[in-house]
């Protein structure tokens, strides 16, 4: 009974009320339906993520469509898509030969940012999360959009090295990630791609690896902090680490505009919800 009071007191604590797992009904009540609908949501994002890093605005829409509270469902989502992360790193292992000592230096930037964002997830009201995330989801959407053009700007500027600035760069978007993360993927691709002289492939793989540590960092953080619904999380990570290893390999034949622009209408319908009801 202490241990119950005690759990409510800390959710009381980190989401500025009492916070419910759902709106409607109760997790132990989550449909066949609704489960393949989280199921399929997460196998598209461990896809995506493996080729573009978007995935989140497939899955966290979804979590809320189903009347999970937008900090649950962030940090669920969060804990649900690290198997399909990992799995995508695997799927990319051969882009990653030569890479060991770079990706250590930036893995460290990338974990320490996770952790400021996590902690700032958990330290600011739910109200702020609210208030933030259609913000961060139409910044996504636009760097989704812009990939193109994006990527020929970083073409012109591949002679350039790694240095602070890129280490800087990187902590900034593992702290991005700790906090939401949808396309931080995109972020870095744009970051590595500007300072490394390596090609896409290369880059993508070093791409999933920093972005496995950034959600793991991150989840290490929610799992013992903060509320995490296991049965979200569990279908998420099921999906995820099947739509991983499809991405790495498949995913490179996908029409990558009709991709974009369907990442980008779920983010719309995912700002517009969180906005308006």
């Amino acid at each position: 009974m202490v241990s119950i009071v005690t759990h409510d007191i800390t959710l009381t604590a980190v989401y500025g009320r009492r916070a419910p797992l759902r709106s409607g009904s109760c997790e132990g009540r989550l449909g066949p339906g609704e489960a393949l609908a989280i199921l399929a949501a997460g196998t598209a994002a461990g896809a995506v993520n493996a080729v573009v890093g978007s995935g989140s605005l497939i899955t966290f829409p979804t979590l809320l469509a189903f009347g999970f509270p937008p900090v649950v469902a962030n940090v669920s989502n969060n804990v649900g898509l690290v198997p399909g992360n990992l799995s995508s790193g695997f799927g990319y292992r051969r882009e990653l030969a030569g890479q060991r000592g770079r990706l250590l230096r930036l893995g460290v930037a990338a974990g320490g940012g996770a952790l400021a964002g996590a902690v700032a997830l958990l330290s600011l009201p739910a109200s702020a999360f609210r208030l933030i995330v259609p913000v961060l989801i139409l910044i996504a959407c636009a760097l989704v959009v812009a990939q193109p053009w994006l990527s020929v700007w970083i073409s012109a500027r591949r002679d350039q090295r790694a240095g602070p600035a890129l280490l800087a760069g990187i902590f900034a978007s593992g702290a991005y990630g700790g906090y939401f993360g949808a396309a931080q993927g995109v972020l870095v691709i744009g970051l590595l791609g500007t300072f490394l002289d390596e090609t896409l492939q290369r880059i993508n793989g070093a791409k999933n690896v920093l972005v496995t540590i950034v959600n793991g960092a991150a989840a290490a953080v929610f799992i013992g902090f903060a509320h995490v619904s296991w049965v979200a999380a569990a279908l998420v990570a099921a999906g995820s680490t099947v739509g991983g290893l499809l991405g790495a390999r498949f995913g490179r034949r996908l029409p990558s505009a009709a991709l974009r622009l369907f990442v980008v209408v779920i983010g719309l319908i995912s700002a517009i919800k969180l906005l308006f009801f």
